[in-house]
This record gives C-alpha cells, structure tokens and sequence, in this order.
C-alpha cells in the first residue's frame, strides 16, 4: 500500500510521460515544486517498491505495477475535479480537492461517483 506522497510521485510521473515522453528526477521535483533530494527519497523508494525503474542515465519509467497505480489515481482526480466543477466549484478549487480526495476515498465510494457521472453524462474519463 502506497502513502499518499507516493501516489503523487506515481501520477506525476505519468502525466510528465504523457507530456515529454521522458523523465527524470529533476522533471519531476520541477513539477512538484520539491527539493530535488526530497524527490530522490521519493525515486528510490518507488523503485525500491517496484513501481518504476530509472536507467543508467536517469530515465524513469513506471513498471506494469506503478503504471496501473498511476492511471488510477489519475483517474480519479480527473474525473472528480470535473465531478466538482459540474457542481458549480471552480476549476482551481476544484482541482486542489480532488488531489486530495483522490487518496482517501475508498474504491466503492469512487466507483459509486463515477457511475453516477456515466449515468447522467454519459462521460468516460480517460487516462
């Protein structure tokens, strides 16, 4: 079970590899607005827990394991900071709620969102 700073680690990586293809630590602790020690802790213990590898020149890449991690707390947030702003919240708000909502609702809570965001909207979130 990941803590909360390693889920973030893992959905940062997988928006970074979405957006430049590669990443490395400092892409990372830029995007986080971390210390870049700090990210390096983060780094080895996600790799050290086999959710990424990093190569000989530091390119990180997520494992089957750390990809489906990160997809599903992408999902997440994605589709609650829409669920929040359809409830009339703005995006900015919204957006900083739903990261932390993301890691603490339970799946049945999240699944009961989300097939209620299917149902009225005919909505997928994609990841």
């Amino acid at each position: 079970m990941l803590q909360e700073s390693g889920e973030m680690y893992l959905e940062t990586i997988h928006i970074l590899h979405q957006q430049k293809g590669a990443v490395r630590s400092v892409d990372v602790a830029d995007y986080m607005g971390f210390s870049r020690p700090s990210v390096s802790r983060g780094i080895g213990l996600l790799k050290k827990e086999g959710f990424i590898t990093v190569d000989k020149n530091g390119y990180i890449s997520l494992t089957k394991q750390g990809k489906r991690m990160a997809e599903k707390i992408y999902e997440r947030h994605i589709l609650l900071a829409k669920f929040l702003v359809r409830l009339g919240v703005d995006e900015i708000t919204a957006a900083k709620d739903a990261c932390k909502i993301e890691h603490h609702i339970s799946d049945i809570s999240f699944q009961a969102i989300k097939n209620h965001v299917a149902k009225y909207t005919k909505e997928t979130v994609s990841v």
